[in-house]
Order: structure tokens, then sequence, then C-alpha cells
């Protein structure tokens, strides 16, 4: 119950810094042209899911560090709907408290990835990112071959170019997603991913 209601606290946190980004009228111009840049990513390629030690053979009940590959595909939609962008991914993920030491709910681990693409409508743009995230696996509902979870975090991007009231191409960039680990046979697991993100440099450039 602890770990859930953990989690729970964690998502409503995000989704409020989600909400206090937008604002409150946007009737005006000026309004309309600084909403801030959202974008709808699918991770379609699965992970690799190497499992290897930080140093050594760890115990029995240690989680191991993992490796894993992704490729990304994604999408705009405010405030403009028209930039489609694909990506790969290289991330690591570790049992969250030996990352950072104090309690965490069993589930939790700790992410961290980098991303490097392009988009490629309605032009061909370099786009990289870096971020860390936290992922909470929903062990009450997962299944033989499935492990639901969800995840959130924040991390930077840089994109080569610029939408109209992006003030910087380098910009933070905070995500929430849900997603599932996928076990075929007895080899490494794959996943899939759907995440939310959020372009915006926080107000420091006057266009935002």
């Amino acid at each position: 119950m602890r770990a859930h209601l953990t989690l729970l606290l964690l998502v409503l946190n995000i989704v409020s810094r989600f909400r206090n980004f937008r604002y409150a009228n946007e009737s005006t111009k000026l309004q309309k042209k600084a909403r801030i840049l959202f974008i709808i990513s699918i991770f379609v390629t699965a992970s690799t899911g190497l499992d290897f030690a930080l140093a050594g053979d760890l115990p029995s009940d240690e989680i191991p560090t993992r490796y894993g590959m992704a490729g990304i595909c994604g999408k705009t939609f405010d405030p403009v709907g028209d930039i489609f962008f694909l990506q790969l991914a290289g991330l690591a993920m570790w049992d969250y408290d030996r990352v950072w030491r104090h309690w965490a709910p069993e589930a939790l681990r700790f992410k961290v990835e980098g991303t490097a693409g392009l988009t490629t409508s309605p032009k061909t743009r370099g786009m990289v990112s870096v971020g860390m995230l936290a992922v909470y696996y929903l062990d009450f509902i997962s299944r033989h071959r499935w492990s639901p979870y969800v995840e959130g975090g924040i991390g930077a991007i840089y994109t080569d170019f610029q939408v109209d009231g992006q003030g910087s191409r380098f910009n933070f960039n905070p995500q929430i997603g849900i997603g599932t680990e996928i076990q075929l046979g007895s080899g490494l697991p794959f996943f899939g991913a759907v995440r939310l993100s959020h372009i915006s440099n926080a107000g420091l450039h006057d266009d935002n």
C-alpha cells in the first residue's frame, strides 16, 4: 500500500507540473505563440534487456543493471502539429535505491537514456536529448509475459530548429509515459511504451 501511494504521489506531482506550464488564458495572440511544444513519442523497437552488474557478482536477491536500445517515432501536437520525428535511444537502468541512497518501493527503478534522431517533416532537422526517469513496475497487474510500468522524469533536448514562439534550441524536457515489458520465450525481454514530452526553456528566454 505504501509503494502504491508513493507511485500515485509521484505521478500526480509530474502531472501538476505539466498543468502549471499551461497558460490559464490563451485568448491573445502572444499567449498563443508562446504555447509550449508537446510531443507524443512511441517506443516501437524493443530494449535488448541485457543484464549486467555494476561491479562483480551480485547477491541472488539483488536486481542487476540493465542496458538496452530502442527505436522511437513521434509527432508534435502543440503549438504545431506537423512535425514528425524518428530517434534511436540507448539506456541503462538500475534498482532505484542503488543509485539514490534512501528508501524506495521494491518495484521502482532509475533509468538514464540518450537519444539522437531527425525530424522527417516538414523539414529534415537533427535533435538529440539526454534524460533520467523513475520507472515503477505495476507488479499487482503483471502477468507471466507482461510487466506493465509507468515512468516520469526530466531531461534536456537540443533541436536544430525552432517553432514560432520557441526562444531557444536548448530546452528542458520533462516526460511521463506508460509501457510494458514483453517476455517472448526464454530470451531477453522487449518493451513498448508511449510517452508525453514537454519542451520548454523554463522562462530562461523571453519566448518560451
